[in-house]
């Protein structure tokens, strides 16, 4: 009896022993979070009949499959591949542009074989695996390098930007500034990076002209000064930032006047959602409500009167959060923040153990994604920050989102799996 045991034991370690290194803890708290989208996705159409709780799981089990299959294979095979996957993505994106289906106000998805995938959501697992592979070899404590990376960035990003999808191509830019400042890039340049975006949203905030005008200038300065001490050029440099941020108030024209109409009213709803509470500032009303009803320990799973009677639209999809927060409460609330917290942690680990710079940078680039997305996400449903269109990460509906963040979950899985054992 004792050697039969021994001998299944020993089967099992050989069976599992290409996946030795891997992070299950990791692994683990990404389908615990995900189970739960699941069920609050199944929640939240229960009163149409929809089964999309089930293929959230459905898909899950793929990606998870797909993700260990990943696990196994040495990080730097990826880096011989990163140029054939980005012309792939570019390729696709490009399609969708010309062939794509149309939903929501935006052209994003691209039915193949009966299935609208959505190539966005492919193209940010892209784009992290093509600026790893360029700031491993060019790191951004130099222009060169991060001269690289936007060049490398800027025909993806146009393609989604022309859909158009403002959401995905927030996170592009929240993926790309992790990269740099992890890859050594200085983070008076990575401040000046954002300043014109900055000094175009002060410029058109609702304030007094001369309050404006004067908070405009100001930060302009001060970027002014942060050039100054930045760049290698001196007062060129400072001169070169201060045009730059003058040039905001152009630029947040120019950004204002390619969104659709739908985008801009969910930007102006975002400031005061009663001035429309039966149209642009529908959801933002409803999702406060439902979040608030939960109270401390939630009305319960299927009890939530706002998710139950359909009040929120996309309920199961940008806005599954509002669900949770009614029928799990605030208590619910915080776990769903703890698991984020603790995936958030787990990467950052890899990250920090990682074998190559590569290895790291995937891991980086990874939680740069999902901690942007969970943030804006949340913060959109309880209104601190507009609509956009972002889902949740493992919890909003979207098969796309969910394989891609699981082929995203594989890249950094296969870092963890072949790192220095004695750095565990």
């Amino acid at each position: 009896m004792f050697w039969t045991t021994l001998l299944r034991q020993r089967r099992w370690q050989a069976w599992l022993y290409p996946w030795r290194g891997v992070d299950w803890s990791l692994l683990i708290a990404v389908w615990l979070i995900t189970l739960i989208g699941a069920l609050f996705i199944h929640s939240a159409e229960l009163h149409i009949g929809d089964k999309d709780g089930f293929q959230h799981v459905a898909v899950a089990i793929v990606g998870t499959v797909l993700a260990l299959t990943l696990a196994r294979i040495p990080e730097s095979a990826f880096i011989g591949v990163h140029w054939f996957v980005y012309g792939l993505s570019c390729a696709l994106l490009l399609a969708v542009s010309l062939f794509g289906v149309e939903a929501n106000g935006a052209q994003s998805w691209l039915p193949i074989a009966g299935f609208n995938l959505q190539p966005s959501e492919f193209a940010k697992i892209s784009i992290i695996l093509t600026q790893a592979a360029l700031l491993h070899r060019v790191p951004a404590n130099g222009l060169a390098g991060i001269l690289r990376v936007f060049i490398a960035t800027a025909p993806p990003l146009l393609l989604i930007l022309t859909e158009p999808d403002l959401g995905t191509s927030l996170v592009f830019g929240a993926i790309t500034l992790g990269m740099l400042y992890w890859a050594n890039a200085r983070l008076g340049w990575i401040i000046l990076m954002l300043s014109p975006l900055v000094a175009a949203i002060l410029f058109a905030l609702p304030l007094p002209y001369e309050l404006n005008l004067w908070v405009w200038l100001l930060w302009t300065l001060a970027m002014g000064i942060v050039a100054w001490r930045s760049l290698p050029l001196g007062w060129i440099g400072a001169i070169g930032g201060i045009v730059l941020n003058l040039s905001g108030a152009g630029l947040g024209q120019l950004l204002w006047s390619v969104l659709k109409e739908y985008q801009k009213n969910r930007l102006l709803m975002f400031l005061d959602p009663d001035k429309d509470p039966l149209g642009a500032g529908y959801h933002l009303i409803q999702s406060r409500i439902a979040i608030g009803a939960g109270g401390l320990w939630g009305r319960g799973i299927f009890q939530g009167t706002q998710t139950q009677l359909g009040f929120i639209p996309e309920q199961h999809t940008d806005f599954i959060f509002s669900a949770i927060g009614e029928e799990l409460g605030f208590a619910g609330s915080l776990l769903i923040l703890f698991l984020f917290w603790f995936i958030g942690l787990r990467l950052l680990q890899i990250a920090n153990s990682a074998r190559t710079d590569f290895g790291s940078l995937l891991a980086i680039g990874l939680f740069s994604m999902l901690v942007f997305q969970a943030v804006v996400n949340i913060g959109m449903t309880v209104n601190l920050f507009p609509v956009t269109g972002i889902p949740l990460p493992f919890l909003s509906y979207g098969r796309s989102a969910l394989l891609a963040t699981y082929i995203g979950l594989g890249l950094v899985l296969s870092v963890a799996n072949h790192r220095p054992r004695s750095r565990y």
